[in-house]
């Protein structure tokens, strides 16, 4: 394949964020930074660079939803918009969405006895949907697919980051283009989020943050773009790595719970330091520990008055 990378200013603490122009039988940019005037002018001098011009863009495809990467495709009026299923969902914007991505977040809050006080600061998201686009997608992409114009160039979900994360793995050269699912230096946060279908049960983000990251270690990847920061090239060692960092932390969580906590009580142990100013990670970070102990039989978990609790086995 034949990539572009385009380094992108965002106003987050992850610093800056990458897209991809590709050129096959069609033009095609992946992912498109946060709605702001500089990532804009980050991505019309990016093109120019590859020799391209903005209106040249045939197809913006996008890894998920996430505003940091989604963000600017109303600046591409001519092109269609792919992506997860989800990610429509945010494009649209619609009430009832919101409404039930609100009450998904109140519900589950409650359960790990977060303080009703500051239960509202978390479930804003006004100020994030400031910096998505809004043009629905022209078309969804599913496991399996092949991207439009790019022969050879595979689909695959890899949820967990987001419920909408997908990467996109050209068969021939072993490159991928894998948004936020294994980054150079940090490792992304399994972010809790409301299921795919819009009900049903929570998403247990972390295993399959897991399992996305085995799935991704299988394919054989010669070089990985990710959404942030350098490429990577030793994929698998780099995958072991952290799935042992994960279950390290999983083990320090389980120490502390010689008697019932809650996911809250769990946070300001695990982040005494940052969970005021970093809540909503923190949690998602915290509960995905939970999740994981659990799952392996190292942990149970009770219900009392609507607060679940966890407990060592």
């Amino acid at each position: 394949m034949e990539i572009n990378k385009i380094v992108i200013p965002t106003p987050y603490p992850v610093g800056d964020v990458n897209a991809f122009l590709v050129k096959g039988d069609a033009l095609t940019l992946f992912d498109a930074g946060p709605k702001t005037e500089e990532a804009y002018e980050a991505i019309k001098w990016g093109i120019r660079a590859a020799g391209y011009d903005m209106k040249d863009v045939e197809q913006v495809v996008l890894t998920h939803h996430h505003p940091d990467h989604a963000g600017w495709v109303d600046a591409f009026p001519q092109a269609d918009i792919l992506g997860h299923q989800y990610v429509d969902y945010w494009m649209r914007q619609e009430p009832d969405f919101l409404e039930y991505h609100t009450q998904f977040y109140m519900q589950e809050l409650e359960k790990q006895n977060v303080p009703k006080s500051i239960i509202n600061n978390i479930v804003q998201v006004r100020g994030e949907l400031e910096l998505f686009g809004s043009r629905p997608l022209t078309a969804f992409l599913k496991e399996g697919d092949e991207v439009p114009g790019h022969p050879g160039l595979k689909v695959y979900e890899t949820p967990g980051h987001a419920q909408s994360h997908l990467i996109f793995l050209d068969e021939q050269s072993r490159q991928c283009i894998g948004g936020d699912l294994l980054l150079e230096k940090v490792s992304s946060n399994p972010l809790v989020e409301p299921p795919v279908a819009l009900e049903g049960d929570r998403p247990h983000s972390l295993l399959q943050y897991n399992a996305s990251l085995q799935k991704l270690s299988d394919l054989h990847v010669s070089t990985l773009y990710t959404g942030h920061g350098n490429e990577v090239r030793n994929v698998s060692e780099l995958v072991e790595e952290r799935l042992a960092k994960q279950q390290a932390r999983a083990l320090k969580v389980r120490e502390f719970l010689q008697e019932p906590l809650s996911v809250f009580d769990v946070t300001k142990i695990l982040f005494a330091k940052i969970y005021k100013v970093q809540l909503g990670l923190t949690l998602s970070e915290t509960l995905g520990q939970l999740d994981y102990l659990v799952d392996k039989g190292m942990a149970t978990i009770k219900e009392e008055n609507g607060v679940q609790l966890y407990m060592k086995v």
